[in-house]
């Protein structure tokens, strides 16, 4: 007896692209998608730096590494020129809604909370679970007042990050290959592959980006799981959401996008011992996020 996972619902997930699945359409978006989002978001970056004046130069530099407020509320934001390339996308190549890339009507919301609240829950026993620090003392950042009072900002900021990247790989691309493709190989693991490929940084991770680009690959077949499961990317948004809440806004490394967060880690991106040690503390954790919401869908 072979086990089989329950993807009843992907069928209702997959079914607006099945009329446009054609491979030279997937094809063709994929191109329509990449030309638009490096048009909006040249269009996006020159606007800033236009409003920004005198201080463009400045800004160029903070928006390097996202170290300030600011910056990363620019970079957050310019996510959502990646959903809108793919939704104008689906609406010319495929000629279907923007809409039909967040899955079945009526799933998104309930699915999204219900994984939230999971997401929160394991966040709360975690804090109290030894280790309390992370091989050393953490480093206050933003000041607590001043995170509060940005906080809301900021988590509708990293919102529009997550969603854009789950719209895109589990929601057009999963889709679409989903809909010519029966195989899981197929319309699960090539857009993990591709969301993978994006977090290759050898620049910025030095020894550890294969990891870092590993663990981004398989957080991207979880989160296609998830979409399979429910029938939404509601829950896959939730994981997402909070895993980038930790580490964006909460406790995040001194030298990779820190701007936002209330604490920086003892040690940096590149160093490779340090990171080394965390990386398989964060698989673990991924992977208990995807069981705890698993269990949240199934409720």
């Amino acid at each position: 007896m072979t086990w089989r996972p329950d993807y009843s619902a992907h069928a209702a997930f997959v079914a607006p692209a099945r009329a446009s699945s054609a491979l030279w359409r997937f094809l063709l978006g994929l191109f329509v998608a990449v030309v638009a989002y490096v048009a909006l978001n040249e269009l996006y970056f020159q606007t800033v730096y236009a409003l920004a004046g005198t201080a463009a130069a400045s800004l160029h530099g903070n928006l390097l590494d996202g170290a300030t407020p600011q910056a990363m509320y620019l970079l957050l934001f310019s996510f959502g020129t990646m959903a809108m390339a793919v939704g104008v996308t689906v609406r010319v190549v495929h000629r279907r809604s923007a809409g039909s890339l967040l899955g079945v009507p009526g799933r998104l919301w309930p699915s999204f909370c219900a994984v939230s609240l999971a997401m929160l829950a394991l966040g709360a026993v975690l804090l109290i679970l030894p280790p309390w620090d992370m091989g050393g003392e953490l480093t206050p950042n933003l000041p607590l007042g001043r995170w509060l009072l940005l906080l809301p900002l900021s988590l509708l900021a990293v919102l529009v990050q997550v969603s854009a990247e789950e719209i895109v790989f589990r929601g057009y691309v999963q889709q679409q290959l989903a809909a010519r493709f029966r195989s899981p190989l197929i319309w699960m693991v090539l857009p993990s592959a591709l969301f993978a490929l994006g977090h290759y940084l050898p620049a910025e991770a030095g020894e550890n980006a294969l990891m870092v680009a590993l663990w981004a690959g398989v957080f991207g077949i979880l989160m296609a799981d998830l979409a399979a499961r429910s029938g939404s990317l509601g829950p896959a948004i939730a994981v997402h959401l909070w895993n980038n809440v930790s580490a964006i806004l909460i406790i995040s490394l001194p030298d990779d996008l820190s701007g936002l967060a209330l604490y920086l880690t003892p040690f940096s991106m590149n160093d490779a011992a340090a990171l080394r040690t965390w990386l398989p503390v964060d698989f673990a954790l991924m992977l208990v996020s995807w069981l705890a919401a698993r269990l949240a869908i199934r409720r």
